[in-house]
């Protein structure tokens, strides 16, 4: 079993990168808003004031047990030994469960409606519970989700986490059963994603780790599960705060653009914004530990005179209070708009903004030439996966990159010139496609 302290609850820092000049008549502003939470994970010290040394976790592992499982048979004991990896690494105290998943939802251990509360003993029941799990029956992922969500409700937790595996598509409900499972668990906990083998959907698995704030990954060799589900869970144990917001407050006649997340991956927040007040919207970013994120706003100003100035918004990050109180400011960072007639100020693009804005070009195109290339359009899917490698290139995305290279061959990454291979095997594929929206970090 890892040896894992509680952690310290982080705190946060937000850092603001932008050309805040505009030329007359100028109206978009874009900045670069970078969190930083450190002093959580597993050390550290300090916090956010109310919250406990060590927050309450619960764990829910959602475990594909449907009849495909078996074929081969190196997938369902590969997810037997994942899952029991991964209830080693349950810190102490954390509460967790295990759910088979079919056509429907079934509860492994504890078995009881709730969760049990990890130990020694607990632990030792859980992994002997998993010997039981065998393939058999269809996939309905909604079922699955929406039990790990009475689960975690079934306690008091801070901290609430999903880790799911499918090595299926979810052929046993349709795209809205499914698609209402994740509204209805989304803000309620997170969930990473995981795809074992080449015959699961990958827009299916990664729309459920977008729709829940988590990770998704494929695991092409099913030998590969346990490590990845002890990287997965420690992750989890590392967290410190959950349902932390970025809320944007914006003054009278600023338009909101978008606002995403850049890094470490592309994540499109605009369309989850909830009001939050008088022109104060909050957008939701799940769970923290010791991390930092990077996010990409942008907004639209009014017209204003040369030598103008003003706030073109404030970000602020927000956490709920753990004694029910009113959720409160953990740091804030302010973006500006300066009216000059200097050409070159008003004409500089921000380091940090120009690097994300090619890295959100860069997951964009990767899965518009995969779905060329899917539908026949040679011609297009080489145009793009062609930009994918140039852009990959010019930003030092290094592992983006390799994976490229595995679906086109590239003549010069510098122009984009590449050359669709003739034979591409699946799992190189879907790796692309599901790291797709992975991003390097921004040299400063």
């Amino acid at each position: 079993m890892a040896n894992f302290s509680k952690p310290t609850v982080p705190q946060f820092s937000v850092d603001v990168y932008q050309n805040e000049f505009l030329p007359e008549g100028g109206r978009e502003v874009s900045a670069i808003v970078t969190v930083t939470s450190t002093g959580g994970g597993t050390s550290g010290a300090g916090g956010v004031s109310g919250y406990a040394d060590g927050a309450a976790a619960g764990v829910v592992i959602m475990v594909d047990c449907s009849g495909s499982m078996d074929y081969p048979s190196t997938k369902m004991r590969g997810a037997r030994e994942a899952t029991a990896a991964a209830v080693d690494t349950l810190r102490d105290g954390t509460s967790f469960a295990v759910v088979a998943g079919t056509h429907v939802a079934k509860e492994v251990y504890p078995g009881n409606g709730g969760l049990a509360v990890a130990d020694a003993r607990t632990r030792a029941e859980a992994k002997h519970a998993l010997r039981s799990l065998s393939a058999g029956g269809g996939t309905a992922i909604g079922t699955w989700l929406r039990l790990a969500d009475r689960l975690l409700s079934s306690a008091d937790l801070t901290i609430r986490h999903g880790i799911l595996l499918t090595d299926g598509r979810n052929e046993h409900e349709s795209p809205e059963e499914l698609r209402a499972a994740l509204d209805a668990c989304a803000g309620r906990f997170t969930c990473d994603a995981r795809g074992v083998g080449t015959d699961w959907e990958v827009k299916e698995v990664t729309g459920i780790a977008s729709a829940l704030l988590g990770t998704a990954d494929i695991v092409a060799d099913p030998a590969g599960l346990a490590d990845d589900f002890t990287v997965m869970m420690e992750h989890a144990m590392g967290k410190g705060v959950a349902d932390v917001v970025l809320r944007l407050w914006t003054p009278v006649g600023v338009e909101i653009g978008y606002v995403k997340q850049v890094a470490p991956t592309v994540e499109d927040l605009t369309g989850r914004r909830t009001e939050a007040g008088p022109r104060a919207g909050d957008y939701p970013t799940g769970s923290w530990g010791d991390e930092s994120r990077d996010y990409h706003v942008s907004v639209r100003v009014p017209q204003a005179a040369i030598g103008q100035e003003m706030l073109a918004a404030r970000v602020s990050l927000i956490a709920p209070d753990p004694a029910g109180g009113d959720p409160r400011p953990l740091s804030q960072g302010l973006v500006r708009a300066v009216w000059t007639d200097d050409l070159v100020m008003s004409t500089s693009i921000n380091p940090q903004v120009a690097h994300y804005t090619g890295q959100a070009e860069l997951a964009n195109v990767i899965q518009q030439g995969l779905d060329a290339r899917k539908s026949g359009d040679r011609d297009g899917a080489t145009a793009k996966l062609g930009r994918a490698v140039q852009l990959a290139a010019a930003s030092g995305n290094a592992d983006t990159a390799k994976l490229l290279s595995k679906v086109v061959d590239v003549v010069d990454a510098a122009t984009g010139t590449v050359r669709l291979k003739a034979k591409v095997a699946e799992a190189d594929e879907m790796t692309l496609e599901t790291r797709s929206t992975k991003t390097v970090r921004v040299k400063r």
